[in-house]
């Protein structure tokens, strides 16, 4: 055996490591703290033909009721190191919101609004994770991380990492390719810029945007919503927001109207774009806060987070899911896109249609 990785261990149950909390057993697991470690497991499932998945948080995953037939490796890396000139390099495994309590209480800028976000750090840039305003990729100066091709570990700049609307790289062409080890962020010194998304406004009041209190108010408006986790508020049992916020051209924002004739709210996202808030197509279309089928559900706080009420499967999660995204597009004639990924479900046709045909047969992507 080798010394840099423990023997993994058989037939581990993956729901109790995922914040939805549904989905079967990985049939091994075992963790990396390091690099040494990583490329010892990805060598032991080689040898055994087995597929790997890389885990971390569990906060961004939908696995499937079969589980994981492969290894499934947990990033357990740990570091944090601050420097004088805003930069910070957090490890993977980091909790990310330690990591953004730390730099708030340093004084640094520029992850405030990304407060009480669920996963760990190496499920950041993966996903180009944001809220309020702020996108880890504008924090990020570069992204250390294991080249499964090359074999070897590689620095990726911010400008390398294809960073989009809850989009990069790691997502797209090259899926599976790199684990990532490490994050650099570079922050600046000094106060928060006021935010201008209303739920903030409003908790912030007349108080002066300190960095401190805008992250005070950006987890009350979290925790509001059910999205900060709590093991006494079930709609916190989720995976976050399930479906993005679709972009769409002007024309079609323009017929967007609900039944009382009103506009679609919206936020500029480029020339004759806009960006709509999915919690108010799936409300308008019919689906309010609360709403229940069987064992899964909409959040009564809000209605982008598909909860497990308890006892749930992955497969009632999809079903609801796509009943959600059936009635939109029925409503609207807008396609949600959803979040988090899908692990394990090989060629699903309805998790295909779900996912837009972005699912993999492999369970070998990086994630949360």
């Amino acid at each position: 055996m080798n010394p840099n990785l423990p023997e993994p261990a058989a037939a581990v149950a993956l729901a109790p490591r995922c914040t939805l909390g549904v989905g079967g057993a990985a049939r091994f697991l075992t963790s990396a703290r390091d690099s040494d470690a990583l490329r010892a497991a990805l060598d032991w499932a080689a040898a055994r033909g087995l597929e790997c998945f890389v885990l971390g948080g569990g906060s961004n995953l939908v696995i499937a009721d079969t589980g994981v037939d492969g290894l499934v490796i947990e990033v357990a890396a740990r570091g944090l190191r601050f420097e004088d000139d805003g930069r910070v390099i957090a490890a993977a495994g980091e909790p990310w919101d330690e990591l953004v309590a730390a730099c708030v209480g340093r004084g640094l800028a520029g992850l405030e609004c990304l407060s009480g976000i669920p996963g760990r750090v190496g499920g950041t840039p993966i996903q180009n994770v944001g809220a309020y305003g702020q996108e880890v990729g504008r924090a990020i100066e570069r992204v250390r991380a294991f080249d499964r091709v090359r074999g070897a570990v590689v620095d990726l700049a911010a400008a390398d990492c294809g960073f989009a609307y809850r989009q990069s790289r790691f997502k797209g062409d090259d899926r599976g390719r790199f684990v990532v080890l490490e994050v650099a962020f570079r922050l600046a010194p000094g106060a928060a810029a006021r935010p201008d998304y209303p739920d903030l406004v409003a908790e912030l009041g007349a108080a002066a945007p300190t960095l401190s209190a805008v992250r005070a108010a950006t987890l009350a408006v979290r925790r509001r919503k059910g999205m900060v986790l709590d093991p006494a508020d079930p709609d916190t049992r989720s995976c976050g927001s399930f479906f993005m916020n679709p972009i769409v051209e002007a024309a079609q924002h323009a017929d967007l109207r609900d039944d009382a004739g009103a506009p679609a709210p919206a936020f500029a996202a480029g020339p004759g774009r806009f960006k709509v808030p999915a919690a108010w197509l799936i409300e308008r279309t019919g689906f309010a806060k609360g709403t229940v089928r069987g064992a899964v559900g909409l959040s009564s706080k809000h209605p982008l987070a598909l909860i497990n009420r308890g006892g749930a499967t992955a497969r009632e999660v999809v079903g609801f899911a796509r009943e959600v995204q059936r009635g939109v597009e029925r409503r609207f004639g807008v396609t949600l896109k959803v979040e988090p990924e899908f692990v394990g479900f090989g060629a699903d046709p309805e998790v295909a249609a779900l996912t837009g045909q972005r699912l993999r047969a492999t369970t070998s992507m990086p994630a949360r």
